[in-house]
């Protein structure tokens, strides 16, 4: 009876470690998966934008499977080796933002522009059926992004025909658990200022038509983007100083990362 005893006790206590072993195993299993997976970007997918600058405004983001062009200017040489695009923004009538030539030469066939109202009026009536206009204060869901419409206009008084409030958009992007901020041509008006949880913000600074370098660098330290990219920053005769921009942000609030991508691959600034 004793050996008998002793026999159970021993096969019972095989198999609790065989399958305490088996658990330990899987769970190392299911980490390097989760490790291949993240290597491979698919857990962290929704988080994951990829930022293109073409030049000046024009700029191409990628967020999972969409391809969203922002100001598509250049024709459709600019974006050779690009997605062709999912979904298309526009901000405002002048040249540098909106150019009908190049909308006319990419593949737009089955795709909505989101644009104000003043940019849809100088839209050629082939893209009426694909046009979304959204206001001031607006917002619209398309391809699973919401999209809000933010006021740009000049406060200067020198430069208030420029741009007027209410013709063009700034947007902010809602992609994913992301907010990404494109703020058009603006100078630092409260709208802009009283921003709240932006990730990645998309800044311009160019005189005589937008803002001075320090009025920019003064909103991005109201709304506190996690991330800042100087871009728009060739003006009429002078270009934005967008190392003096990254040095007065990041004294006034170190935690804001500062990105300087190259928006103007043409040229030596």
């Amino acid at each position: 009876m004793r050996n008998l005893l002793l026999i159970l006790f021993t096969t019972i206590l095989f198999y609790s470690c065989k399958n305490g072993e088996k658990k330990t195993n899987d769970k190392e299993a299911v980490e390097m998966e989760t490790a291949e997976f993240n290597d491979l970007g698919t857990t962290t997918i929704s988080n994951s934008i990829e930022v293109i600058p073409i030049e000046h405004a024009t700029t191409v983001l990628k967020w999972n499977d969409v391809t969203i062009y922002i100001d598509p200017t250049g024709g459709a040489k600019a974006f050779e080796g690009q997605n062709e695009p999912d979904l298309i923004l526009i901000t405002d009538i002048h040249g540098d933002h909106l150019n009908v030539e190049t909308l006319q030469e990419l593949t737009t066939s089955n795709i909505s522009f989101v644009v104000p109202q003043a940019v849809a009026d100088q839209l050629p009536e082939e893209f009426n059926s694909q046009i979304e206009v959204l206001n001031n204060g607006e917002n619209i869901e398309i391809k699973g992004i919401r999209i809000e419409a933010i006021p740009m206009y000049n406060l200067r008084e020198e430069a208030k025909d420029f741009h007027v409030k209410g013709r063009g958009n700034g947007y902010v992007l809602n992609l994913g658990d992301q907010r990404i901020y494109f703020s058009g041509d603006t100078e630092d008006i409260p709208e802009m200022r009283n921003l709240e949880n932006i990730d990645k913000a998309f800044v311009c600074m160019n005189l005589p038509y937008t803002m001075t370098v320090e009025s920019a660098a003064s909103a991005v330290l109201d709304f506190k983007p996690a991330q800042v990219y100087p871009y728009h920053y060739r003006g009429r005769p002078d270009v934005g100083d967008v190392s003096k921009f990254k040095e007065l942000v990041n004294a006034g609030n170190p935690k804001i990362e500062v990105i300087q991508l190259d928006w103007y691959p043409n040229e030596e600034y």
